[in-house]
């Protein structure tokens, strides 16, 4: 079968002519197509979207970096800086910015003369850190330090100079618990607040104590700089600056001087002291020793401090006033008395001493093995004596002596600006009951009148315990100066059941009693008080026949604590203290708790002899706090090397250093099974 054959079609210049045309219309039509939208794009660039390609091109030319506000200042109530700010060089690393992190540190290390110490600290903190956030290189560099890595910023991408303002603490280890410190602001505080001025390099937030509780009052507004930059980031000129916005500053009750007073009289001890004004419950100061510089932890602290910090068995980063609790021992003994007054017991009730008494088929001490013989409660208080207060507080039960010891201020949570707080026990049957579904029994009793047991306490409740004998008003501690409060409730007890109380603990130190080291030297000026020594660990029958240990033969954590509540002066109250050394045992007169806690009085009274007096004492200490603690780390630095190899070890010292132990006085142990527990 054949195909047809198609027919040929006859191609004209006519013919050709028109399919050309065509053909260009149609392309004409496209390009005119494609150029309107261009022309539409570009006009919508230039003209609706101007500002934001404007601010685009802007960016490559300018920097726009935030400054960090200055904090507010910390003030005492006399207007003296605790906590304020000073003009330093720093410099910081931005994670997502550095491209060769090993390459960069390397090179910072040479040009800042930082020691190994220091470079791991900022490996360490490179490699956690989130990438927005800034790590610290450091700071309070000399001008010529900052200038030489400021010129080299072109060759160290994600490297951050700057000029600001860092955070300093005039009197160091002393305001460490009292204030806190500063530091960096975590991821975890970025993803909550999502606040650009979290990851803006120098800018720190609170992180502990008063710095962490007033933490958005003392932070202000930021300023912001504005910089004229190459291609390769380097600064080319300043263009504006607006400053930044300091924070407010907070007031407190603190006095600065006795403050630091306070933490360099406790010495080489581990303690506390608190002293209350018994006019409206200031409090004039709460030292806690050891412990840290706040300047090193705002700084950066590096891994080999926080390593001796951390391994100090007198626990520096512990603040010892109000998250440790202590049992309270002999100096719960005048609160007790007054419950026995409230209760119908004259003052004038005698009890035979005769160094021990049987409960049930334990047999309960008193301090002085041979007895006091007759004993009234001015001298039951006054001589310490155990006896006294365990037969009488059997007479009037527990109910009545936890009463009076939460009016006291015992046990009781202050509202105070601080975020972690122990508050404490007072024992009684419901809360036994409660707690361990056991009845009361009688021994419990007795251990809880002389302090022991179940009863514990920290150092600001019994400086709180000191003021509300003092002025029979339930006074409520406060750190803010000026701060409006009601006025005071009455701790329940008439004012001749406390002036016996008063006379008591005047005869504790004036009178021949317990509290003999703590008579003040300040003329006209009487201390009342009462001592204490609260057992950590349980004394054996065994032991008492062959005689007791003394606490010098002790490792340190089996060592009784010492402790020492009162007032000044004693006819006119105006100041109360408390101290308590943690396991200080009574054992060095001049770094026991009474004479502690006078000598910190007597700086109210007369400053510049109570000045002469510690100065002269820490010559035999070794210096202030922070000259000690540059040993301490040198020592350390020293043993860490050894360990590693890189010095020999030295020589054995041949030589022994006895320590001067003075033992005080001492209270009744708990029975078996009934020992208190160290904190």
């Amino acid at each position: 079968m054949k195909l047809p054959l198609l027919k040929r079609k006859t191609l004209t210049e006519a013919s050709q002519t028109f399919t050309f045309s065509r053909r260009t219309m149609v392309l004409g039509v496209i390009q005119g197509g494609f150029g309107a939208m261009l022309a539409a794009r570009m006009a919508w660039i230039s003209v609706a979207e101007n500002e934001k390609y404007a601010m685009l091109s802007e960016s490559n030319r300018v920097n726009l970096t935030l400054i960090p506000p200055r904090r507010g200042w910390i003030i005492d109530r006399n207007g003296r800086p605790l906590a304020n700010n000073r003009t330093d060089f720093r410099v910081d690393l931005i994670p997502q910015r550095v491209v060769d992190a090993d390459a960069t540190i390397r090179h910072l290390a040479q040009l800042l003369s930082l020691d190994s110490d220091e470079v791991e600290r900022i490996r360490d903190e490179l490699d956690k850190s989130a990438r927005f956030r800034p790590v610290q290189v450091s700071d309070k560099l000399t001008y010529e330090q900052y200038a030489a890595v400021s010129v080299r910023l072109p060759d160290l991408p994600g490297v951050a100079p700057s000029q600001g303002f860092s955070r300093y603490y005039p009197a160091g280890s002393t305001v460490g618990h009292l204030l806190g410190y500063v530091g960096p602001a975590t991821a975890e505080d970025y993803k909550e607040r999502r606040d650009p001025l979290l990851i803006t390099p120098g800018f720190k937030v609170g992180k502990d104590g008063l710095e962490k509780a007033f933490d958005q009052h003392l932070t202000g507004k930021p300023g912001a700089k504005r910089v004229e930059v190459t291609a390769r980031g380097k600064i080319v000129r300043e263009l504006t600056t607006r400053p930044d916005m300091p924070g407010n500053p907070v007031k407190l009750t603190i006095d600065a001087g006795l403050q630091e007073y306070a933490g360099r009289r406790l010495a080489t001890q581990s303690g506390s002291v608190v002293v209350i004004d018994c006019a409206n419950g200031d409090v004039l100061a709460m030292a806690s020793m050891p412990s840290f510089d706040p300047n090193s932890f705002s700084d950066g602290i590096s891994q080999l401090e926080w390593a001796m910090l951390s391994q100090d068995d007198h626990v520096p980063l512990r603040n010892k006033t109000l998250q440790g609790l202590y049992p309270p021992g002999s100096t719960v003994k005048p609160m007790v008395a007054l419950a026995l007054l409230e209760a119908g017991i004259g003052p004038q009730e005698t009890v035979g001493c005769a160094g021990a008494i049987r409960v049930g088929n334990t047999l309960f001490h008193c301090h002085k093995r041979r007895g006091h013989g007759a004993v009234n409660m001015r001298t039951a208080i006054a001589q310490s004596c155990d006896i006294y207060f365990y037969q009488m507080a059997q007479r009037i039960g527990m109910d009545r002596i936890a009463e009076m010891a939460r009016r006291c201020g015992m046990g009781q949570r202050f509202d105070l600006p601080f975020p972690s707080q122990s508050y404490g026990t007072v024992p009684d049957p419901a809360w036994k009951e409660k707690k361990y579904s056991q009845k009361w029994q009688v021994y419990d009793t007795v251990n809880a009148t002389i302090g022991q047991g179940y009863m514990l306490i920290n150092p600001l409740q019994m400086a709180v315990m000191a003021a509300r004998l003092a002025t029979g008003k339930q006074l409520m501690p406060n750190f803010l100066h000026g701060a409006k409060r009601p006025a005071p409730a009455s701790v329940g007890a008439s004012e001749a059941h406390l002036a016996v109380i008063r006379d008591a603990m005047s005869a504790v130190v004036n009178g021949g009693g317990t509290g003999g080291a703590a008579r003040m030297a300040i003329p006209d000026v009487l201390i009342a008080g009462k001592t204490g020594t609260a057992q950590v660990r349980r004394i054996t029958m065994a032991e008492r026949k062959g005689g007791v240990r003394r606490d010098a033969s002790l490792a340190f954590k089996l060592r009784d604590h010492a402790l020492f509540q009162g007032f000044a002066p004693f006819d006119n109250p105006r100041y109360a203290v408390a101290c308590i050394i943690e396991h200080g045992g009574h054992m060095i007169r001049n770094e026991d708790a009474p004479m502690i806690a006078s000598d910190t009085l007597s700086y109210l009274f007369d400053p510049k002899k109570a000045t002469e007096k510690l100065e002269a004492l820490e010559k035999g200490w070794g210096g202030t706090p922070a000259e000690r603690q540059a040993r301490q780390m040198a020592a350390f630095r020293l043993a860490r090397a050894i360990e590693r190899g890189d010095v020999p070890k030295p020589a054995p010292d041949s030589g022994s250093n006895v320590a001067d132990a003075d033992n005080g006085t001492a209270t009744a142990s708990p029975p078996p099974g009934n020992e208190s527990d160290a904190p």
